[in-house]
């Protein structure tokens, strides 16, 4: 896979000199086309802090509630 760095203002290569490679298996488009999924073949780690993912650190962890808050009213 390969990425555009915004600090080397060039692109790169995922594994170029870690030797971890993303094998590109599909890429998909949004509805707006405006945002593309890859999806990929890890090999090693993801991540420059060695994690199989960068994505492992929680902004939200709220328990979800399937109720309908327009339909469930407790108090009425």
């Amino acid at each position: 896979m390969t990425y555009y760095s915004r600090s080397r203002q060039s692109l790169w290569t995922k594994g170029e000199t870690s030797g971890h490679y993303q094998y590109v298996k599909s890429l998909m488009l949004d509805c707006d086309n405006d945002t593309i999924l890859a999806k990929v073949k890890q090999i090693g780690p993801a991540c420059h802090t060695g994690s199989q993912s960068c994505f492992f650190q929680n902004l939200v962890n709220k328990e979800y509630n399937a109720t309908n808050p327009l339909t469930d009213c407790h108090s009425c």
